[in-house]
């Protein structure tokens, strides 16, 4: 049985750890509101992009010389798997579940005989995919540097992948993030961003049907578009991890700090049961004593 001194030193250390946690819940409360802002304003300017890429891309299917970033390569053996995760940690399961999803996916896609590369956007999933993929990650890119997330890191990493793509390195590019939907929920996302892939729902949701008339060619607009619809939709995906990291460290630090206090109260109980035993065995030994006597 730990002595009073112990117990006493555990409460101390666990009421410690309950203030720490109930200031990094403050903090991500700050800074999840920011995030969330950030990205709520960058979702319409990307779903924008992709409304007139898919208006684009299903004009461009009737006819002969559509960019690369939008028919492909014409193969399908080599996959780029950008994963974008948190540089820090305590934020639940956020980290994980976009490592697991890609891990699904490379795992599915080497049974198919496939060679896939990876690409980590973050420490957190280069720290987790590197136990089994690390002949597979070819970077880690950090951001641990910067404080907010602007369109130019985003455009770094748009570039570098445009440039492994012109230089063959791989066929098809997909994007692993996560979604954020509210402080309790974040949705591991896979996108598909090169080639190019749009879903029928976004064609019937906007209207896409409608006739339009380009100027310049559609050839041009996409040489225009399509390199810098890479750039956005990364951009999208860091700034849907910010909200994302910021709510579930929210979630996790309120989880946690709620577990210190009822961690709190069963020591203190315990602490309290233990010197009541102590006092009552001393009272039974002066008792026992002077009936001795």
């Amino acid at each position: 049985m730990p002595s009073l001194k112990d117990l006493r030193n555990r409460i101390a250390s666990v009421k410690a750890t309950q203030k720490i946690t109930k200031a990094m819940q403050m903090v991500a409360a700050a800074k999840l509101r920011r995030a969330q802002t950030a990205a709520e304003a960058a979702r319409p300017y990307a779903e924008r992009m992709e409304t007139v890429l898919a208006n684009l891309a299903s004009r461009m299917t009737v006819t002969e010389g559509a960019p690369r970033l939008l028919a492909g390569t014409g193969r399908d053996e080599t996959h780029l798997l950008i994963v974008c995760t948190a540089e820090r940690g305590l934020c639940g399961a956020f980290n994980s579940s976009i490592a697991r999803l890609a891990r699904d996916k490379a795992n599915a896609l080497m049974a198919q005989g496939k060679t896939v590369k990876i690409l980590c956007v973050g420490k957190k999933g280069y720290d987790i995919l590197r136990r089994q993929f690390k002949d597979q990650i070819i970077e880690l890119i950090e951001l641990r540097s910067v404080r907010q997330i602007g369109f130019e890191n985003a455009d770094a990493v748009g570039r570098k992948v445009l440039q492994m793509f012109d230089a063959g390195e791989f066929d098809v590019a997909t994007l692993f993030y996560s979604k954020f939907k509210s402080v309790i929920s974040q949705v591991p996302t896979a996108q598909q961003i090169i080639p190019a892939e749009f879903d029928g729902e976004t064609k019937a949701a906007t209207g896409l049907d409608a006739v339009y008339d380009y100027e310049p060619g559609e050839e041009e607009i996409l040489a225009a578009l399509l390199p810098r619809n890479v750039s956005v939709q990364i951009f999208r995906a860091l700034l849907e991890n910010g909200a994302s990291e910021q709510g579930a460290r929210m979630s996790a630090m309120d989880n946690a700090t709620r577990n210190a206090g009822e961690m709190i109260k069963k020591q203190t109980l315990t602490y309290n049961r233990t010197r009541q035993a102590m006092i009552t065995k001393e009272l039974i030994e002066i008792i026992s004593g002077a009936e001795a006597l």
